[in-house]
């Protein structure tokens, strides 16, 4: 199990990190989100031990966590972190890059470990293309293979997928997520992809201000967000006002009918293959919804939330 015990860090005076705990067992997947600058990928880099903590501690199965202060190269060997930089050598091929750490004494074997993982990442083609000559997608496909290459126990993944282009991307979460869950590795995923939180993760930490302010599945965050902060790390979504309680609510919740409390006026209409996006104005206040045909701008039509029972 991976524990981390009230800690804390600060780069500078002001804490990046303040009083943070939680737990994780073996071979679950843990998703951190949260928006930019609150301490998501800073979390990662001290449970790997790049950094020192200020206060508190971090053990994987009973062995503490310690950063450069205690080891001349930072890291434990037990764990892999992919930072968003890849840290990939420019002037070797890709299958040098992913097989850099495997040892070479059984060489069959180092060459069948390495078209696995290009197998997993999709980039069985560009095996002999050196690095150097890739693409930003194409980097952290061939970094997320390398990390993998010696099984670690716990793997950090920090935005895995950012550079990945979306016909690729959910091809590539499929395979990679089955494999991890298959080895029972231990996952924390930094990220601001709802896709990689609701599919993949057992469970999900919200971070705020270097502290986590939420921790549940991610079905029941979803479902029972307790703050706008919150609900929108998931999303488009609209905070409403019904009989004198606000409630948020996404938009493909709210359906059109033909009268209701909820009054808006059209704004706009996004196309988006399956539905339109609907931008309207209630009281002052932008709502969003979505529907199955275009709508005319400027007419004036009314809502309700669905029934989930029914709907």
């Amino acid at each position: 199990m991976l524990k981390i015990q009230n800690i804390s860090f600060s780069y500078q005076e002001k804490p990046t990190i303040h009083s943070l705990s939680f737990a994780l067992e073996k071979g679950k997947n843990l998703a951190i989100i949260g928006e930019s600058g609150c301490g998501k990928s800073t979390l990662l880099k001290l449970i790997y031990g790049l950094y020192d903590l200020n206060d508190g501690q971090i053990f994987w199965n009973e062995q503490e966590v310690l950063g450069p202060k205690f080891h001349l190269i930072p890291g434990m060997a037990y764990m892999k972190y992919l930072a968003q930089d890849f840290d990939l050598m420019p002037f070797i091929t890709v299958a040098e890059n992913v097989g850099k750490y495997l040892s070479n004494i059984y060489a069959e074997k180092k060459q069948a470990r390495i078209a696995e993982l290009l197998e997993i990442v999709e980039m069985t083609e560009f095996a002999s293309v050196k690095a150097q000559y890739l693409s930003g997608g194409q980097m952290q496909r061939v970094a997320l293979a390398r990390v993998l290459a010696l099984e670690p126990e716990v793997l950090l993944l920090d935005e895995p997928f950012s550079h990945i282009d979306n016909f690729r991307k959910n091809s590539l979460r499929r395979k990679l997520f089955a494999y991890l869950k298959e080895k029972q590795i231990t996952t924390i995923v930094a990220t601001h992809d709802s896709s990689d939180v609701l599919s993949f993760s057992d469970a999900v930490l919200v971070m705020q201000n270097g502290q986590i302010i939420a921790s549940d599945s991610p079905k029941n965050l979803y479902q029972n967000p307790t703050s706008k902060y919150i609900a929108s790390l998931f999303g488009d979504v609209n905070e409403i006002e019904i009989e004198g309680k606000n409630q948020y609510v996404y938009p493909h919740q709210l359906k059109v009918v033909p009268k209701s409390v909820l009054q808006v006026e059209i704004i706009n209409c996004y196309y988006k293959g399956s539905h339109y996006l609907v931008e309207a104005k209630h009281n002052k206040e932008i709502i969003f919804f979505e529907n199955p045909t275009n709508l005319k701008c400027g007419t004036t039509i009314y809502l309700e939330i669905k029934n989930p029972e029914i709907d």
